[in-house]
């Protein structure tokens, strides 16, 4: 029998959906400081296209109906996600990030892993982390 959860899986993340509160706020920030090209906005949503993947801007009051029964999360309570993106010049994004008005929250910095990182946060607190992964 066919593993459609593995299948489904092994296709990547078509979209990430990030609960936003100021949808005007984090437009800027991912259209304007990270550059991404948006796919399509209404009132309540903004799509940019992150390589093969979307990352979907919902505003808080639409959470509800996405993920009820599920309560929606208070980004105050501290990250509970990190979203890893590959560049292999850590440094480079940190300076174009930071050109950009955007703060780091840590880094450049080499890991004991092995890998350098950066992150930081969206206007709703998501956080990022770029990686030199090999």
């Amino acid at each position: 029998m066919d593993n459609a959860i593995k299948s489904a899986f092994d296709q990547g993340a078509f979209a990430i959906t990030l609960l936003v509160k100021s949808l005007e706020q984090s437009v800027d920030f991912y259209g304007n400081k990270l550059g991404l090209d948006l796919v399509f906005s209404d009132d309540n949503s903004a799509l940019y296209r992150m390589g093969s993947t979307f990352i979907n801007l919902l505003v808080e009051r639409e959470g509800p109906e996405l993920v009820g029964p599920a309560a929606v999360g208070d980004a105050s309570a501290g990250v509970t996600a990190v979203y890893t993106i590959k560049h292999p010049d850590v440094d480079l994004v940190a300076k174009q990030l930071e050109a950009a008005g955007v703060q780091l929250l840590n880094g450049p910095i080499d890991r004991p892993w092995g890998v350098r990182t950066l992150s930081f946060q969206d206007p709703s607190g998501h956080t990022f982390e770029v990686a030199n992964h090999n």
